[in-house]
């Protein structure tokens, strides 16, 4: 893909791309009609139908502690609209149990300075729960381990056994980002017996100045608190003669049970499956409304809307669970297909966060032709990719090549083969002064200032961005449902054959 197309393409690609209607609300015809082209589905697919899903989502969050994450009762209500909604629509419909390592915030958190100077710190501003951590409510006095304030770009803090040579035995360990996982350097505290660990930011760079939503992993065995502090709080403790501190830490972590919602078309080829899907859970933080809300309700309303077309190819809707977690529900789903059945999949479709607030119109880099390190994704992913720019061109927007860093469900597909794609409109990333002049919004906040907090709610949305995205999701599940000549040169219906790539016109804007 090439980043920041223009719109001056689009003058050039409009004798070859459908003219969509506008948002709007879809008419009453929508109720009965078939719609089986570009033009009739994407009058009848609204970000209103969309939002009426985010709205049940966000009840699903009020009426279960504010949260919807996979294993509490938040997200299996849920997992009960979802599939109520699809069988309602006419699809086959499964609900897949698994198990997996759970870890649930069951209560607020304390971390407070005892002596020299009584302090309580604010959770979620000073600092915050390592996920996988245990629970615990320990005191003591702190000691800083292997600390390189002066140099933090040499910290090695915590990642050897050594560096708790002399520890005391019921200290809290003063640890700094850097070099080794999270979760080395708490079970090596755990191993000096530590009672408890507060690992602080790096600091040395910007993006590792202030908390992170980071984990320490489904396998930690330390069995001790772990939580997560600025680099300014941390150097600050570090210079505090005589620091004792006290933390509780109210979590669950154990083997639950939770669900994927699988829904597919009573007809179409078998063998030539295609897939969209969008994970379905949020966080211990927050209701997650557009993480991932916002795919799971944009897949939702397309389905709906689709219920009464006959797709050339069996089309199947996924909603995973525990994504959050480590992809476990998209992984489980795909390892217990046979080769056979994973063989049938002519590809996958991802979409996770499509309306951030701070937005960019991001694609996965199928091609690696933007060069962001990851390598390309199986062979048919670029061709996805297209299919996605082709959809902006014709809506005069620019858009821009992510990497498929691993961080969503569309992992345990690339693993297996299966040609991806998808879109995303940004997380915790920083956005650029470029990137604000072409998409608007602030440069220097994230793209969603929200991510992973209490905050992402029916509001933290930019509807502009998720107009146009839900519609993307419809033309992309459409094309592909008719026809899948362009990933594994299968013939479909020829009203939706594949554009050649060379009529598309000049590309490249950067």
């Amino acid at each position: 893909m090439r980043p920041f197309r223009s719109l001056i393409s689009l003058l050039i690609l409009g004798a070859f791309l459908i003219a969509p209607p506008s948002i709007s609300a879809g008419p009453k015809s929508c109720d009965k009609r078939v719609n089986n082209t570009f033009n009739k589905l994407l009058e009848c697919v609204t970000v209103e139908g969309a939002r009426e899903h985010q709205a049940a989502f966000q009840a699903h969050a009020d009426a279960n502690g504010g949260i919807r994450t996979s294993g509490t009762p938040g997200y299996d209500a849920s997992v009960d609209y979802v599939a109520a909604r699809m069988e309602a629509a006419g699809y086959d419909v499964t609900v897949q149990p698994f198990e997996f390592q759970s870890f649930i915030k069951l209560g607020p958190s304390t971390l407070e300075q005892t002596t020299p100077a009584p302090t309580t710190y604010v959770e979620e501003t000073d600092y915050t729960l390592m996920s996988q951590t245990d629970a615990g409510d320990v005191s003591g006095p702190v000691t800083g381990v292997d600390l390189a304030l002066a140099d933090p770009s040499t910290s090695t803090s915590g990642c050897e056994a050594t560096d708790y040579i002399g520890f005391p035995a019921g200290d809290i360990a003063l640890v700094q980002r850097g070099a080794c996982s999270f979760q080395l350097k708490a079970e090596n505290a755990a191993a000096a017996s530590a009672v408890g660990v507060i690992i602080f930011n790096q600091g040395n760079s910007p993006d590792r100045e202030g908390l992170i939503n980071g984990t320490l992993g489904a396998g930690y065995s330390g069995g001790i608190p772990v939580v997560f502090a600025t680099f300014a709080r941390g150097a600050e403790w570090a210079g505090i003669t005589g620091l004792q501190m006290h933390m509780i830490v109210d979590t669950f972590r154990g083997t639950a049970t939770s669900y994927n919602v699988i829904g597919e078309t009573r007809g179409g080829d078998a063998n030539n499956v295609v897939m969209a899907g969008a994970h379905l859970d949020s966080v211990n933080e927050g209701p997650g409304i557009q993480d991932n809300g916002t795919g799971s309700a944009a897949i939702l309303e397309v389905a709906e809307q689709m219920a009464k077309v006959k797709p050339r190819n069996k089309v199947r809707f996924a909603w995973w669970g525990a994504e959050e977690s480590g992809l476990v529900g998209s992984t489980f789903y795909v390892n217990n297909l046979s080769e056979e059945e994973q063989g049938d999949i002519a590809l996958y479709l991802n979409f996770d966060m499509i309306g951030s607030p701070n937005h960019v119109f991001f694609i996965y880099d199928g091609d690696d032709s933007d060069g962001v390190g990851a390598g390309p994704g199986p062979e048919g992913s670029a061709q996805i990719e297209q299919t996605f720019e082709e959809f902006y061109y014709q809506r005069g927007e620019s858009f821009k090549g992510t990497d498929f860093s691993g961080r969503s469900d569309y992992g345990p597909f690339i693993a297996v083969g299966i040609p991806s794609g998808g879109l995303f409109t940004g997380a915790e990333g920083i956005k650029t002064d470029e990137e604000a002049a072409i998409w608007g919004g602030t440069a220097g906040d994230q793209y969603d200032p929200c991510y992973h907090l209490a905050c992402d709610t029916f509001d933290n949305i930019n509807l502009g961005a998720f107009d146009v995205n839900v519609d993307a999701v419809a033309y992309s599940v459409l094309q592909y449902g008719m026809n899948t000549q362009a990933i594994n040169g299968k013939r479909g219906k020829g009203n939706f054959k594949p554009r050649d790539s060379e009529n598309l016109g000049p590309l490249k804007l950067r």
